[in-house]
């Protein structure tokens, strides 16, 4: 499960409306029941409270310790891929002509494409179908950079020049897979998602109920309640999401290795 197709600047304020929508709902069951019966105290309520609130608030730091261990590997890999591509187009001096003209270039449009796709992919330029033969793209290009590595190996099967130069492509296909699987593929379970809005409705209903049952009237920093949950919700759903509008992983390290490339 996931919100890719609702913009932030939509979640954030529809998650604002439904807290405060769970704050109201409390807030009159609470009054109700406070004129329908004496008995209920408030202390029994206030504990309950602030044990769905004591939840609440570890589901928020469990996922968000989720997404953000995520980010920072996606961080890290875009470093170590673009390592890893450098020190491949370095080592395709080992191969002999044709191929090393030809690896050389396939490289470089690699790594230009690599740039395109994450571009169009942060302004949601990019749909599933286009992602799709990008991905379908680059592994072609693995294909025949493999080929012409073996082709290569076979010539002198103790090469250990050859060697070094297989060692690096299989790294780049390895992190490229590590990438995909990380940035694209690795999400929020729906199970949890599940849980922190179950959470997050059941704690805010547990708050208006407790103002109710005090016979408090509508505090003025209810809005200030909604709108704390709701940016953590919010930012939890964007460092979630691949194509990231306000929280972008830097591709610094490819432009720098598209503009040593020769």
């Amino acid at each position: 499960m996931d919100f890719d197709f609702i913009p932030i600047s939509i979640l954030l304020p529809a998650s604002i409306l439904i807290v405060m929508f769970s704050l109201e709902t409390g807030y009159r069951l609470g009054c109700r029941s406070r004129r329908i019966s004496k008995n209920e105290k408030e202390s029994s309520v206030s504990a309950i409270t602030g044990s769905v609130l004591g939840l609440l608030a570890f589901m928020l730091a469990f996922t968000f310790g989720i997404v953000s261990e995520r980010f920072e590997a996606r961080k890290a890999l875009v470093r170590e891929e673009a390592n890893s591509i450098g020190t491949t187009y370095l080592r395709t001096d080992f191969l002999v002509e044709p191929d090393r003209t030809e690896s050389r270039a396939l490289l470089k449009e690699y790594v230009s494409d690599r740039l395109v796709t994450v571009e169009a992919l942060r302004t949601g330029r990019m749909n599933a179908e286009q992602m799709a033969a990008s991905l379908a793209k680059s592994g072609q290009t693995h294909k025949r950079l493999w080929e012409m590595a073996l082709a290569n190996a076979r010539k002198d099967m103790n090469s250990d020049v050859g060697a070094l130069y297989v060692e690096s492509l299989n790294g780049l296909i390895d992190v490229h897979a590590m990438r995909v699987a990380v940035a694209l593929q690795t999400r929020i379970p729906a199970g949890i998602w599940t849980a922190l809005a179950s959470l997050t409705f059941l704690g805010m209903v547990a708050v208006g109920y407790q103002m109710g049952i005090a016979g408090s009237k509508r505090s003025l920093v209810q809005p200030i309640l909604a709108i704390s949950f709701s940016v953590v919700i919010a930012l939890i759903a964007e460092l979630d999401r691949p194509q990231a509008g306000y929280i972008k992983v830097s591709q610094q390290p490819f432009v720098d290795l598209l503009n040593s490339m020769k």
